[in-house]
């Protein structure tokens, strides 16, 4: 694999632990600031505010520059947005400043999938893209874990400083390492918002909302569902994230490989058993052992999902593919708001802790029934191009 996949994961590893680190540290941020733990959660809804406008925003405002450029450019601003959140004054400031680093996230991704796609030969390209989200999934595996120990023993604001050092670190690994790729070639904001007139590219959006949308319904409640359910104390939260961590790790390399021999018989197969173990989590919640075992197998189902869509997206825009592929990072904060809000509201109606498994399972069932509903029209068009030769013979 190319090394300057090496640069992309970094900056995906910074990216993922100031994304998912202000859940960690969220008590001492709000003891801060001096306001209630509801209220500084509107820290983690300005990042994916700013992810779900900043995707396509930056992504179009940019769409002629070339994408190194387009790279070094939303490091920065990502490195500036965490600066300036460590230095907040006060709540208000904070959410302004946590919006400004997540306007980047996913015109970074974007970009950097395409890059990726292009560094690698016919037939690695997913497994390619796969290795820059390398980095997103390793910061749930040592990056989190590590900067909320860090804002519990020496303060929040310290761990934001440390993200913004792996920026840096990204930009001189990005400067140095991704080839000069130049001007998108016959690139305009009207050729990139063509491919949304493709009905396929808002399949590949709509699965990865509810396939995805599936995973969070379960992650956001993971907390209280294993220390009021399953029965571990507080302490070992951390180490079990760090274990779904690692099962997020381990799909992600699995969809990567599995989308470039076989991309929809794979996502079939990634959703339907992202379904199947949400099911078998609302019983496995019930005890220990049960509950470490399928929250590991949730992050590798889950996690599969996002190499494969990534390539999917890619491939239905054409030539087209830089709007659409940050796009799906739009997807993703969309689909992590729906699966929490859904999650939040069986629990709300009192139906227990473990309930949104069971909103889980079936927004992937959901997630499925659209992907063979895309695979469909696969088959269909393929079909018409085997017919039309035919008959100008």
């Amino acid at each position: 694999m190319p090394v300057a996949l090496l640069a992309l994961a970094i900056g995906a590893f910074g990216i993922g632990t100031t994304e998912f680190v202000m859940m960690g540290v969220l008590p001492q941020t709000a003891a801060d600031f001096g306001v209630s733990i509801p209220t500084a959660g509107f820290l983690i809804t300005g990042y994916a505010v700013g992810v779900v406008i900043g995707a396509p925003l930056l992504t179009a405002a940019a769409v002629r520059l070339p994408r190194k450029t387009m790279l070094l450019a939303m490091m920065g601003l990502f490195t500036l947005g965490n600066v300036l959140f460590a230095l907040s004054p006060n709540q208000e400031f904070g959410v302004a400043f946590r919006f400004l680093a997540g306007l980047p996230h996913g015109a970074f991704f974007g970009a950097g999938a395409v890059v990726a796609s292009s560094l690698a030969g016919e037939g690695s390209r997913a497994k390619a893209v796969s290795m820059m989200f390398m980095g997103l999934t390793l910061a749930n595996v040592v990056g989190v874990p590590l900067g909320t120990l860090l804002g519990q023993r020496v303060g929040w604001r310290a761990t934001f400083l440390v993200v913004a050092v792996i920026g840096l670190v990204a930009i001189a690994a990005i400067a140095k390492l991704v080839p000069h790729q130049g001007k998108p070639v016959e690139a305009s904001l009207r050729t990139e918002l063509g491919a949304f007139r493709r009905p396929q590219v808002w399949l590949a959006l709509a699965i990865v909302t509810f396939g995805l949308g599936g995973v969070f319904a379960c992650l956001s409640y993971i907390a209280p569902m294993l220390t009021d359910v399953a029965g571990y104390s507080p302490a070992n939260v951390t180490l079990l994230l760090s274990l779904a961590g690692v099962g997020m790790t381990i799909g992600n390399y699995l969809g990567g490989r599995l989308a470039d021999k076989a991309l929809m018989p794979s996502l079939y197969v990634a959703l339907l058993a992202l379904a199947s173990v949400l099911a078998i989590f609302t019983i496995t919640a019930q005890g220990k052992v049960g509950a470490a075992i399928t929250i590991f197998f949730v992050g590798v189902a889950g996690f599969m999902i996002g190499p494969m869509m990534q390539a999917r997206i890619m491939e239905k825009a054409g030539g087209t593919p830089s709007l659409v592929s940050a796009a799906v990072q739009s997807a993703f904060n969309i689909a992590n708001s729906i699966g929490a809000y859904l999650g939040g509201l069986v629990i709300a109606g009192g139906l227990g802790l473990v309930a949104p498994n069971w909103v889980g399972a079936t927004l992937a069932v959901l997630g499925l029934s659209i992907a063979v509903v895309s695979g469909g029209l696969d088959r269909r068009e393929a079909r018409t191009e085997q017919r039309i030769p035919a008959l100008v013979g």
